[in-house]
C-alpha cells in the first residue's frame, strides 16, 4: 500500500505545481463550477470505454476522471472548503457504514439482500442530511 500512497502523493504534487504561481495559467483560473463540464465529459468517456469493452482506453479515462476529482478537490482546498483527504475519509466512512455485512455483524445471504440493505441505509442517510439542511 505504501507504493500506492507514494504514487498518489506524486499525483497530488503535480496538481499543486500546475495550480501554483508559475504553473499553468488555465489551471489556476479554474473554479469548481468551471470544472463541472470537464467532470461530466470524463465520466461519459469512462462509460463509453466500458460500453465499448475498451480496457486500455478505460485505464486512460479513469486516470482522466481521477485527475478531475483531484483538480476539483484542490480548488476546494484553495478556497478553504475541504481537501482530498476529506473526500477520501468521507467515502471510506460511507462505504463502511453502507456495508454492515462486511464491517459489522449483519448477515446477508444474497446480492439482492445486499442491494436492499445498501439502499435502505442510503435512504436513511439522505433523509438525515435533508433534515440537517432545513
Amino acid at each position: 500500500m505504501l507504493f500506492l500512497s507514494r504514487k498518489f502523493d506524486e499525483l497530488l504534487e503535480v496538481m499543486r505545481k500546475t495550480r501554483a504561481p508559475g504553473g499553468c495559467a488555465w489551471d489556476r483560473e479554474q473554479t469548481i463550477e468551471s470544472m463541472a463540464e470537464h467532470l461530466k465529459n470524463e465520466a461519459d468517456e469512462v462509460l463509453d470505454a466500458i460500453n465499448a469493452k475498451d480496457r486500455e482506453n478505460l485505464k486512460e479515462e479513469l486516470g482522466d476522471l481521477l485527475w478531475n476529482i483531484i483538480f476539483v478537490s484542490k480548488i476546494a482546498e484553495d478556497e478553504g472548503l475541504f481537501t482530498i483527504n476529506d473526500v477520501m475519509d468521507g467515502v471510506r466512512e460511507k462505504i463502511i457504514r453502507r456495508h454492515p455485512h462486511v464491517f459489522g455483524n449483519l448477515k446477508l445471504e444474497t446480492s439482492a439482500d445486499v442491494v436492499r440493505q445498501y439502499r435502505k441505509i442510503k435512504s436513511i442517510e439522505k433523509s438525515r442530511n435533508r433534515r440537517k439542511t432545513l
